[in-house]
């Protein structure tokens, strides 16, 4: 019989109860959330210069929301260039064309350019929220166009030239246009000056549409009859293919 104390030594330690794996490899979680006033895009951005600077030997990776947030930034494009094409295909069944539709989509970057920019003076980044925002811009500021151009097909069919036709539709449903996209902008306003829990998503949804919405509006009045007032004569002169 040897003696166990001749052969080893005890001491006491502290370990922990459970080691975590994740892809195989030894992992540590670290979970956090952004300061107030910070995006989640900022947040990510902060953690990834931090880890950076780890030791050799070490790496990291993103899992949950997180890592569905980084896979989800890049389809942004996509889904603006996806919500544009249903909306150019349904007007096109609806007119029966393909060239008015596009007299109802350039609304869409008038729009843009509003949101963009009201995100710039709120100092807000370009979130997934915001990208939520110009996805919904793409049929509110289409819907304005529509008015105009739809009556002013209208009005053609029943004789009137082209001209007195895009007066009288710029004139008749501009009240329609007023109310509903007033309506809509200061439905938003609380989304805008939101508080509390969750407030930097709703600055940045309710800040894109308000913006876009107020210049969709004020630019649409304008140029969309002088757009289709150009396109459509062009056409009637041949220099514009038809294909109804």
């Amino acid at each position: 019989m040897v003696p166990l104390d001749s052969l080893i030594s005890i001491s006491q330690t502290a370990t922990p109860q459970v080691i975590s794996h994740y892809n195989l490899f030894r992992s540590a979680e670290v979970d956090g959330s952004p300061a107030r006033g910070y995006s989640s895009g900022q947040a990510i951005a902060a953690m990834e210069q931090l880890a950076s600077k780890m030791p050799r030997g070490f790496s990291y990776s993103w899992t949950g929301l997180s890592m569905e947030e980084l896979e989800a930034g890049g389809t942004s494009l996509i889904l603006f260039g996806l919500g544009t094409l249903v909306v150019y295909l349904t007007l096109s069944a609806q007119y029966e064309s393909f060239v008015l539709p596009f007299i109802v989509l350039l609304a869409v970057p008038m729009a843009v350019l509003g949101a963009l920019g009201a995100q710039w003076l709120r100092g807000l980044q370009d979130d997934v929220y915001c990208q939520v925002g110009l996805v919904m811009l793409v049929g509110l500021a289409s819907k304005n166009a529509i008015l105009i151009v739809e009556f002013s097909e209208q009005l053609r069919e029943g004789g009137l030239p082209l001209m007195e036709s895009t007066l009288q539709a710029a004139t008749i449903r501009l009240r329609p246009i007023l109310m509903t996209s007033l309506a809509f902008i200061l439905g938003v306003v609380p989304l805008v000056i939101a508080t509390g829990a969750g407030e930097n998503g709703r600055h940045s949804v309710g800040t894109t549409v308000f913006g876009g919405m107020i210049m969709a509006t004020v630019l649409n009045l304008f140029f969309i009859p002088v757009l289709y007032l150009i396109v459509e004569g062009w056409r009637e002169h041949g220099k514009v293919p038809e294909h109804r």
